[in-house]
């Protein structure tokens, strides 16, 4: 299926992600510090509604979820695999760096994210 421009939400997603927002991780609002204003060359969006669920971040340009997973993922695998497998379903490509890579490997995330970017945009 051909990513849309604007994908479906639920209500109820939109108001998580509202919620989401307020309370970033430490983690995300590093990440997030990098990517806003198009430092990057391509517009983010931080917690993101797609379906019922709420991605960590998103770039519509390029159809990319970035998910940055911590400790409250390692008992959600199978959960994050058939959410990740249901908004893939509409598109959306991911990638994913845990809370670990942000705090103390955060240049390596932000060369490899660049790279992904590059490819999406040839």
């Amino acid at each position: 299926m051909a990513l849309q421009n604007i994908l479906p939400y639920t209500p109820e997603a939109r108001e998580l992600a509202k919620v989401l927002r307020k309370n970033m991780t430490e983690s995300e609002k590093i990440f997030w510090k990098q990517v806003r204003k198009n430092h990057l060359g391509i517009q983010f969006f931080r917690q993101f509604p797609i379906l019922e669920y709420v991605v960590d971040f998103y770039a519509k340009e390029i159809g990319l979820a970035i998910e940055i997973d911590g400790s409250s993922h390692d008992n959600q695998f199978l959960e994050d695999g058939h959410r990740q497998g249901r908004i893939e379903e509409l598109g959306v490509k991911f990638i994913r760096f845990t809370n670990e890579q942000i705090l103390s490997d955060l240049e390596t995330v932000l060369v490899e994210l660049k790279e992904v970017i590059k490819s999406f945009k040839q």
